[in-house]
């Protein structure tokens, strides 16, 4: 396996051809190797647009809702088969005798169906399919997101409804759980009904199945060539700059962040002229308490670390379940960058000032948030 790197906005060391393929901007790599677009031999996926055409042949038809005219809807909403934002069912349809709602959802998870056997669905360039995450993966998450971290979202109002923005956050838990929790924040909480796009450290990439998993969400390695990508197209994207440095660290220095690197984050960003949102996220420190490291077992699986915690590996896979501890993410007030000239993103001073204020946000608000909390758990 490939050795894990910081994330490339900030390394130090130049990129050489790694299992990624690719290598930042700051080192004159190219980007990230695409994944090639699938398809089938049906047509593409029809948006919201196109629905009012006729249905093709052999387009998986709802069932007639009782008591009423049948509502047309093949499932093809871009959020779920309900018609949801978050792929979950409204109250009067989630409601007991709700049978039309029922009807129309299993209508829809056919449909859904449907199109993956054929493959008659889209992803982008990255890899990332809308669908399935919106219906799939998504629906995966949620319940260790609100049942189990009981994740409370404030700030979420700070993310703009378009445009490309830049969400910078602190990296903490030893694994990365607190990124797809921000993803599911914003996914779930944002009225404009967004999507995050992360980040992702080499590593990431080089995974049997997690590698999959993550192109199918939305993430991209962290270069800026990809960065940059996304934001011109006006995505949400999503970076912690710690890397390693932060979701690595000894438990006795939770929730102090690490160095946030050169800037390369804001260099980005000025580029753009995409605002930069500071995120603060409390309870992932604790999920894997890391009393110790083994560099030895870190080196032999090419790993940056390899966590001693007080149940892994002692317990074995039980070990690896985390801590049920309380999560809260707060969203900050966005620092714009479209006020400066282009030339700005080459000003080092102006870089490590923006990145200074950045970091001294999220620090100052991790440690309000914490005062606040009345208990790891409750």
């Amino acid at each position: 396996m490939a050795d894990a790197k910081v994330i490339p906005f900030d390394d130090d060391r130049s990129r050489g051809n790694g299992a990624s393929g690719a290598g930042s901007a700051e080192n004159g790599g190219s980007a990230a190797p695409r994944p090639s677009r699938r398809r089938g031999g049906a047509a593409r996926r029809k948006g919201a647009a196109g629905a009012a055409g006729a249905a093709p042949a052999g387009e998986v038809q709802p069932l007639p809702v009782r008591g009423g005219a049948a509502r047309e809807d093949d499932g093809t909403a871009p959020h779920g088969p309900s018609g949801t934002a978050s792929g979950r069912p409204t109250g009067d349809e989630g409601a007991a005798g709700g049978d039309g709602g029922l009807e129309r959802r299993i209508a829809g998870g056919l449909a859904f169906l449907r199109r993956r056997l054929t493959g008659n669905y889209e992803i982008d360039d990255f890899g990332y399919d809308a669908e399935l995450t919106d219906q799939v993966l998504m629906s995966m998450l949620r319940p260790l997101y609100e049942n189990y971290f009981r994740v409370e979202v404030k700030g979420v109002e700070n993310i703009p409804a378009e445009g490309g923005a830049l969400i910078v956050a602190n990296h903490s838990g030893t694994l990365p759980l607190d990124g797809l929790m921000m993803q599911v924040a914003v996914h779930d909480h944002h009225p404009a009904d967004r999507h995050l796009r992360l980040l992702a450290a080499d590593l990431v990439f080089v995974l049997p199945v997690v590698n999959e998993l993550a192109r199918k969400l939305g993430h991209t390695l962290a270069c800026a060539e990809d960065a940059e990508r996304l934001l011109a197209q006006g995505e949400l994207v999503g970076v912690m700059p710690e890397g390693f440095k932060g979701i690595g660290k000894p438990f006795g220095e939770r929730y102090k962040l690490q160095r946030f690197g050169r800037g390369g984050f804001v260099s980005t960003a000025l580029r753009q002229g995409a605002p930069i949102i500071p995120c603060s996220i409390v309870g992932a420190e604790e999920i894997y308490p890391m009393i110790g490291n083994s560099k030895t077992l870190a080196r032999l699986l090419g790993f940056p670390y390899f966590p001693l915690t007080p149940t892994f590996p002692w317990l074995g896979p039980l070990g690896a379940v985390p801590l049920p501890t309380k999560w809260t993410i707060q969203f900050g007030e966005p620092i714009r960058t479209d006020g400066y000239a282009p030339e700005a993103a080459e000003d080092p001073v102006l870089m490590f000032n923006l990145t200074d204020q950045v970091r001294e946000q999220i620090q100052h608000t991790l440690y309000k948030l914490l005062v606040q909390r009345r208990s790891v758990f409750f």
